[in-house]
């Protein structure tokens, strides 16, 4: 029988605290990992060409043979995205709800590892045995139906996860957040509470998701003429329903628009998610048969992605839609940190080809607010305050709540990505840190683009680029051609004729000199021409292009 008392519960983050995106942690009882969560992140805007971010899973891969399995809390990009990608080196089954399952499903499909994956349906209530571990899936709401806060039982104590949630006492879709439940673990006594930081710096409650669609009634009543398009994120099949509802209320035919959205609402409806009246959706070929004022177009592309069909909307580059004075687009979301400039850019198109944009109040939050924050440690009295889910910031003022409340200072922790932190009845502390990072997915290349391919295009994309070709005999060393320049991104070449042949004549120098002082050695060429080229250009220009020497031999 082993020590019980003695035994620590290691929690590991390996991704999710720099950030919103990227979640994914580990929790580790002697022989025994389970994964809760596996997101991806949207590049930064310094990511140049790169298409999503996943997290580094070495830990993961060097202890192989004790990962159970991935538990999933919603079907959320930022939670299950990376899964495809994770899944090739890291195989073991997925636990998740039905409809999170039935998300993740569609990403196996289109990845071809469908097959060979294992993957179980979880209802609320419902616990799952891995190894030392006993997961109980708690009912949450949250902006996607089926989300799930984590009861994890181990033989050091129980944890609370909340995943992503809000507390909705008059839900879209299914029932409201069993706080019952929350208040009877609570009882039990439990060790941690890893809760969600998104909005912990905002006062008050999280309106509940219903009050959008009075505001979509409204919305809909005053533009009697005019076609109405709304842009939204293509997982909240909640307001989706609640589009679908006003439209249909008032004679509406909708059309969904956008890739992923058509993707997500087909599988939610497919599950029994979206409850759609008959008549109601149209295929977008069929939109020219109907009037504006019979139309609604739900669309993907709120946070101005350029790729996204609203912004080809606002671009003129839609094949089948194209913005008319008088059309009516709302924006039901709030601009996620850093996309400010791209909406602002899609409404100034949109506003110039004469619709009416509205972005005020069609929106509200799938993430708790202070007073459902402190609501739920109420319930849950944990021992110690781990906040995950979100930037610095979010997680500090999700910590002052947690003080507010009376847990002491020394029992909160403000974890990085990749701090080992063993939890015990006794003790909590930070004991390790493993490697953690991101991986770029650029194309189909996982991890091929690191910093150093980063800042070249970094490089390249500020200060261009100049190629230096030159000939030599293969024997004699002699110069039999060249050297030529060619820039590209550096200056216009034709207004910058003198500049380029002095440039010319520079290489030339330091080139000859070489080759008197009997230099036959390409590389020692190669940086005397970067060095005597890059003094030059600096000197003329104050720039700072990158320097590319290519030596052929004859």
């Amino acid at each position: 029988m082993r020590n019980v008392n003695n035994s620590k519960l290691r929690i590991i983050p390996l991704g999710g605290l720099e950030q919103i995106g990227l979640n994914i942690t580990a929790f580790e009882f002697e022989d025994s990992i389970i994964v809760v969560d596996c997101g991806l992140a949207f590049p930064e805007d310094d990511m140049l060409g790169i298409d999503l971010v996943i997290p580094d899973v070495t830990y993961l891969k060097d202890n192989l043979s004790k990962v159970k399995g991935f538990v999933i809390t919603h079907g959320h990009e930022d939670h299950i995205g990376a899964l495809p990608y994770v899944l090739k080196e890291i195989n073991v089954p997925i636990y998740g709800t039905k409809l999170t399952i039935g998300l993740i499903d569609n990403k196996l499909k289109e990845h071809g590892l469908l097959n060979n994956t294992k993957r179980k349906v979880i209802q609320h209530g419902q616990s799952i045995n891995l190894g030392a571990f006993r997961i109980e899936f708690i009912k949450t709401n949250h902006s996607i139906s089926d989300a799930s806060a984590l009861a994890i039982y181990s033989p050091a104590g129980i944890v609370v996860h909340t995943g992503d949630f809000k507390v909705d006492y008059t839900p879209v879709f299914g029932d409201a957040i069993d706080l019952q439940r929350f208040g009877e673990i609570g009882k039990k006594g439990v060790l941690a509470l890893m809760c969600d930081s998104t909005n912990a710096e905002r006062p008050g409650f999280t309106m509940s998701e219903k009050t959008v669609g009075k505001t979509f009634d409204n919305i809909i009543s005053e533009h009697k003429t005019s076609r109405i398009i709304i842009a939204t994120f293509a997982s909240n099949v909640d307001r989706v329903q609640q589009i679908i509802n006003s439209a249909a209320k008032f004679g509406r035919k909708v059309v969904i628009e956008g890739r992923s959205m058509v993707n997500v609402i087909s599988t939610a409806a497919e599950l029994g998610y979206l409850d759609i009246p008959q008549n109601t959706l149209i295929d977008i070929e069929q939109m020219k048969n109907y009037p504006d004022d019979q139309m609604v177009l739900i669309t993907t592309g709120s946070q101005g992605e350029s790729m996204a069909a609203l912004s080809r909307m606002a671009a003129s580059i839609h094949k089948k839609v194209h913005i008319k004075p008088g059309d009516t687009v709302i924006f039901s979301s709030n601009p996620i940190p850093g996309n400010e400039k791209a909406v602002s850019k899609v409404i100034n198109e949109l506003s110039a080809k004469g619709a009416d944009v509205i972005f005020q109040d069609a929106h509200v939050s799938g993430h708790a607010c202070q007073e459902e924050i402190k609501l739920i440690y109420s319930l849950v009295r944990p021992k110690y305050a781990i906040p995950v889910h979100g930037e610095f910031r979010h997680r500090k003022a999700q910590i002052n709540l947690a003080r507010q409340l009376g847990i002491p200072k020394e029992n909160t922790f403000m974890l990085s990505s990749g701090d080992v932190i063993e939890v015990g009845n006794d003790s909590a502390k930070v004991v390790d840190h493993v490697q953690t990072g991101a991986i770029l997915v650029d194309g189909l290349g996982v991890g091929d683009v690191g910093n150093i391919v980063l800042r070249d295009r970094q490089h390249l994309a500020e200060d261009g680029i100049m190629i230096v070709v030159l000939t030599l005999e293969k024997y004699s060393s002699q110069l039999l051609a060249g050297p030529d320049i060619v820039s590209r991104g550096f200056v216009y070449v034709r207004e910058s004729e003198d500049l380029m042949d002095e440039a010319r004549n520079v290489v030339d120098e330091a080139v000859h000199t070489c080759l008197k002082k009997g230099v036959t050695d390409w590389g020692k060429i190669k940086n005397v021409i970067k060095d005597s080229l890059g003094g030059f250009i600096w000197k003329k220009t104050k720039r700072d292009p990158m320097i590319l020497p290519i030596i052929m031999e004859v």
